[in-house]
């Protein structure tokens, strides 16, 4: 008679085929590694407490929420705010067009800035000047957009700023860049790389630790000039992580930058500059439509969602890792 297959847990040998039970080898690897588990715990709890635990309110975008009757006691509207949302609401369209290009231009122009920055960083032979070069383009990401919109307001000022004076002594006209609509994206970009390009090579730089020295040197040997070098070694190297990355930043694709534009948008350049951020914390926290804002928060979350899983997709049928 056949043995029944019944695989042990305690770590001997399965009497199906004598091999440890999958269970018992991952509960040994659990084992080894507790005291990682118990440096990790930290962070699940945090997790659980601040991205999990929110998650009980989105039933606020299916119901009329009121203060007093509580999230239970509000009543059930169903489809309500999203059918307001997309089928009557006379701002929704715009500020959907203008989150989708600013995002995207952050992605164009802002995603490949500190790869870059890091293949630059990485060409730099003195220990020293990289060391000062690195500290100083991570500098503006310890400053808040409060700080650093007080610095570009007084930069860019049509009057008195720096940078206007210098397009005065070269014979152009002053550009108002944050109050005419026809510059105020472009400022944004650019803006937001100067905080961030600096951070974002941490990550690069790392990467590039990683490859091998004798790859170079082969590739020398071979007549390989630095570019190819970086063309045919570095970036096939880094891609990996590069392609991570993107997939990271793509599921962030609705998160136009909400700190940025708050401090920097006026009235005048609404028509651009007014993204689902701003408009969620106008018309919920100031109007106090929260069920509305639920209602564009499980929106944005929903289309970042499916754009992870499709780029995940996308990575790996190019042959790439991709996320799992």
């Amino acid at each position: 008679m056949n043995p029944v297959h019944n695989p042990e847990v305690d770590g001997k040998k399965s009497i199906y085929n004598g091999q440890p039970s999958k269970w018992a080898a991952t509960w040994r690897e659990y084992k080894k590694c507790r005291y990682l588990f118990l440096l990790l715990a930290p962070v699940l709890m945090w997790y659980a407490v601040f991205a999990y635990g929110p998650m009980y309110g989105i039933q606020l975008a299916f119901k009329d929420f009121r203060i007093m009757d509580g999230i239970w006691g509000s009543p059930w509207v169903g489809f309500k705010h999203f059918e307001f949302l997309f089928f009557q609401s006379p701002d929704f369209l715009r500020i959907l067009k203008n989150t989708i290009i600013i995002s995207f231009l952050h992605i164009l122009i802002g995603f490949p800035a500190p790869i870059i920055l890091a293949l630059l960083i990485n060409e730099i032979r003195s220990g020293a000047f990289k060391r000062v070069a690195q500290s100083l383009t991570y500098l503006p990401h310890f400053f808040s957009w409060v700080i650093l919109s007080g610095i570009l307001i007084t930069l860019l000022s049509p009057s008195s700023g720096v940078v206007n004076y210098l397009l005065q002594l070269v014979g152009l006209e002053s550009v108002y860049f944050l109050g005419d609509p026809n510059h105020f994206r472009s400022t944004l970009v650019i803006s937001a790389i100067w905080k961030e390009v600096g951070w974002g090579t941490i990550i690069y730089l790392a990467a590039l630790a990683g490859v091998q020295p004798e790859m170079y040197e082969a590739a020398v040997m071979d007549g390989a000039s630095r570019w190819r070098q970086t063309l045919s070694i570095t970036l096939p190297t880094i891609m990996p992580v590069i392609v991570l990355m993107f997939i990271l930043r793509i599921g962030n694709v609705l998160d136009a930058g909400f700190d940025q534009i708050l401090n920097l948008y006026s009235p005048a350049t609404y028509s651009v500059a007014d993204i689902l951020d701003t408009y969620v914390y106008r018309v919920g926290l100031q109007n106090f439509q929260f069920s509305m804002t639920t209602a564009v928060g499980l929106f944005k979350n929903v289309i970042a969602f499916a754009l992870v899983l499709a780029t995940n997709y996308m990575a790996k049928r190019f042959g790439q890792q991709g996320l799992f």
